[in-house]
């Protein structure tokens, strides 16, 4: 079959399909793009020529920023559990760079996603091209070089001959749930338009058996006796739990056994918040309950996390417990000199039985005690006086679950720590806060592609002024594509996680707040005359604004009900939230003038002496 390289590129990715549990799905689902002179002949005639419609074999929905559409991607294949996924394609030059960013998160958070930058001629007849970067060493390198350590598999095809070789390489990395995350085929302009003829068994229906690898028998062997051992066990829930849509078996589990679960940001809403056994978030933007049962547990029972070091509070929070760790990746499961169950997390659930061993009855009862204890202190702060930032949580916390099927989207500042300490999740799918990379800017375009995946379900987007001012433009796309969200934009007129950060170790909040220069030339003048809600109207949502609890709710309601895109607007006033008494590791200046930069200096230093080693 004669074909361009990007036609062929095109149809082979509308046939790849993935199966897990009897189920098949497509493999990339669409393709998100921004064209430039680097893709528009190539992969833009290809997508055009099969009709580029949402009923066409391979969709094509336009983008308003290259790192938005990696974030909407990200964002569909989370919510499809890893089982579907998107394609991204851009021009050379700065739409291919803009992938970066986009790239180490979908990486990070081990999330598939497809990008197929353009690139500069193959045959360097004409070179240097227009947004060529020339590297005097080598004439193979190319603006895309920096897609290589942050992405999972990386290929350059310089001819039409290695594209299936390619392919098949990136669709492997795309369905293995252990080694997932962005795959990046680079596609020299000329290569994409030159024509080929392909062998037929390329474009044939292929599908992907995407597996759940079962624990080796003596490494379960190794593990039930270490559970036996136990008196004082702990489930830390990440999301592995998820990703292999495990909640049903880890409930049975823990119930089974009296084991008190927390979880990570990854795997909040693997339990409902009031299940006996559920003790909430674990580590820096944990709940006490939780933090302080890990300081006192004999076994910590890893299962799909990756142990970040808010999970850990900085490798401070375990006493002297040992690790079991339940994990598809040998990578993660080897963490901490752990006791190591390689496997799927639903499959090694499953397998893991210790028979009628259970944790000590008192251990069960005091992780009951300590849970409620924190559901009365996240009451105090719900219910609290003003619009805080609480209070505002508090009011979308109890409509979205009045819907039944809300998921909240969330990524950067300091929402994600009042979320995943207050948040009352009852849906393993409800709660969708990205805090692997913690990207501002991740959360109108990453509850974009929550819709895509889910659009039966309400998504409601939390977003500050800071990360909307960074990220805000595919609102125009939702508007463009009929996909309705309902935005909470929140205004505390700046970074406030960063502006009590900045200050707790000296930095006095420089650059924290939206304010203009003061007389003095300093940042400390009246605040920006800036009317984000207005700015909302202008990309093409309804806007209703809030002053107050009662006057949120009311516009929360109306933004549910709506079939359009609505944008909430409420400015928040400081104070209310809750302390989980658990440290981060962020160092703090060795010498300074300030006497207050001297105590903060005491302060981290005290705190490096419970660090400890996980050996």
């Amino acid at each position: 079959m004669r074909l361009t390289t990007a036609q062929a590129l095109v149809r082979f990715l509308s046939r790849q399909w993935t199966e897990r549990d009897g189920t098949e799905q497509r493999l990339i689902a669409g393709c998100l793009g921004i064209f430039g002179h680097g893709n528009v002949a190539g992969i833009g005639q290809a997508l055009a020529e099969q009709g580029a419609g949402l009923r066409d074999e391979l969709p094509y929905y336009p983008a308003r920023n290259e790192q938005a559409m990696v974030h909407t991607a990200v964002g569909y294949a989370r919510t499809r559990s890893r089982l579907s996924a998107f394609a991204c394609t851009t021009s050379i030059g700065p739409g291919a760079t803009n992938l970066v960013t986009g790239a180490a998160l979908a990486t990070i958070n081990r999330l598939p996603v497809l990008l197929l930058p353009g690139d500069v001629f193959a045959t360097r007849v004409a070179n240097p091209v227009l947004q060529e970067l020339e590297d005097p060493r080598s004439y193979d390198v190319s603006v895309n070089d920096t897609l290589r350590p942050v992405s999972r598999f990386f290929d350059r095809v310089n001819r039409p001959e290695q594209l299936p070789s390619a392919l098949m390489g990136a669709m492997r990395v795309l369905t293995d749930p252990a080694e997932t995350g962005a795959v990046t085929i680079a596609l020299p302009q000329d290569v994409q338009a030159e024509a080929f003829d392909w062998p037929d068994e390329l474009f044939a229906r292929r599908v992907w058996h995407v597996p759940r690898p079962a624990p080796e028998p003596a490494a379960l062997e190794r593990a039930v006796r270490l559970l036996r051992g136990s008196r004082w066990p702990l489930i830390v829930a990440g999301g592995g739990v998820v990703h292999s849509e495990a909640w049903r078996e880890l409930l049975r589990f823990a119930q089974r056994h009296g084991i008190p679960v927390t979880e990570t940001q990854a795997g909040k809403g693997v339990m409902p918040y009031d299940h006996p056994c559920a003790v909430g978030a674990i580590g820096h933007t944990g709940t006490a309950a939780a933090n302080e049962l890990a300081r006192e547990a004999d076994l910590v029972i890893g299962i799909g996390t990756r142990y970040s070091d808010f999970t850990t509070a900085s490798r401070t929070l375990f006493g002297r417990a040992r690790f079991l760790n339940v994990n598809v990746a040998a990578f993660d499961a080897a963490k901490h000199a752990g006791e190591t169950l390689v496997a799927d997390a639903r499959a090694a659930l499953a397998a893991l039985d210790p028979g009628d061993w259970r944790a000590a009855p008192v251990w069960t009862r005091r992780a009951a005690e300590l849970a409620g204890r924190w559901h009365a202190e996240v009451d105090r702060a719900y219910g609290g006086a003003g619009l805080t930032q609480p209070v505002l949580l508090g009011v979308v916390n109890e409509v979205a679950n009045e819907t039944g099927d809300a998921v909240v989207v969330n990524a950067a500042g300091s929402m994600p720590g009042d979320l995943h300490r207050m948040w009352r999740a009852r849906d393993p799918r409800g709660y969708h806060v990205e805090y692997g990379y913690s990207c501002m800017g991740y959360e109108i375009a990453g509850g974009l592609g929550v819709k895509l995946a889910a659009p039966e379900r309400e998504v409601i987007v939390l977003v500050g002024d800071g990360s909307y001012l960074m990220m805000a433009q595919e609102i125009v796309t939702a508007v463009q594509e009929g996909v309705k969200l309902v935005v909470v934009l929140v205004d505390n007129q700046g970074f406030a996680s960063i502006g009590s950060l900045s200050e707790a170790v000296g930095a006095q909040r420089l650059g924290t707040a939206h304010r203009g220069r003061g007389i003095t030339g300093r940042l400390d003048g009246p605040p920006l005359p800036v009317d984000l809600a207005a700015n909302a109207a202008s990309l093409g949502a309804d806007v209703l604004r809030a002053e107050d609890a009662r006057s949120l709710r009311a516009a929360l309601v109306k933004a549910v009900a709506a079939e359009r895109t609505t944008v909430v607007y409420a400015r928040t006033e400081p104070g209310g939230g809750l302390d989980a008494q658990a440290w981060w590791d962020v160092p703090v200046a060795g010498a300074s003038g300030l006497a207050g930069v001297r105590e903060a200096r005491e302060r981290y230093e005290e705190a490096k002496r419970d660090q400890r080693p996980y050996l």
